[in-house]
């Protein structure tokens, strides 16, 4: 029987990338897809799936938080945690929250393909490419934080300057959705829950 896998992504393009990908494999159907957690709890009830690809970064809910809710109301569905980034922090709690794997959005047909049949047999899956971001390293040992880009560099200033979202999004003429990603982003780099403790650890390791 084929295997079904439902997209969870809010990129059209990616997720027509993806049914691209998967198209060619004879032992894999899309099921369906949604672009919110909002579409898609509603949609696990109407859909058999087995194999769920889960974008961490959704404009409603982070992807994160709705892993361990579509782990807790459907347990058999294994979930694949899908991202352009390849973050520690990312895949550990991704893993954490239920996740059996996790992948890099670049990934092959071929690595989606074996991702989706090892998450079957009730292993875990990670590409080689992401293996090396789990291994203990020395800088993180010794406490040194994770490398910020240019852009979350210029969020995270104006953060601490207090201004709102929108008001970033004007001054860096970005949409406020990609600066909300951006703030998730920074609270997941720094392993912090908020924006007021965001700033206390940008101050206390001079990020700002």
């Amino acid at each position: 029987m084929s295997i079904q896998v439902f997209i969870v992504d809010d990129h059209p393009m990616v997720v027509a990338g993806l049914r691209t990908l998967l198209g060619q494999l004879e032992d894999i159907t899309v099921a369906g897809t949604a672009g919110s957690a909002f579409e898609t709890m509603p949609l696990l009830k109407k859909h058999t799936v087995d194999v769920l690809l889960l974008d961490i970064n959704l404009p409603d809910v982070s992807g994160i938080d709705l892993c361990k809710k579509i782990h807790r109301e459907f347990p058999g569905i294994k979930i694949l945690g899908i991202s352009t980034f390849s973050e520690r922090s990312y895949i550990s709690r991704m893993i954490g929250n239920g996740a059996s794997g996790y992948l890099i959005k670049s990934a092959s047909a071929e690595e989606i393909a074996g991702a989706i049949r090892t998450v079957l047999q009730g292993k875990l899956y990670l590409s080689l490419e992401m293996e090396h971001v789990l291994q203990p390293s020395a800088a993180l040992t010794a406490g040194v934080l994770p490398a910020l880009t240019k852009r979350e560099k210029e969020v995270l200033q104006l953060i601490a300057e207090g201004f709102t979202n929108n008001q970033i999004a004007a001054q860096l003429f970005i949409s406020p959705l990609t600066v909300d990603s951006h703030r998730k982003n920074l609270l997941m780099k720094l392993g912090v829950n908020n924006t007021a403790a965001l700033i206390r650890l940008a101050i206390a390791h001079h990020l700002l």
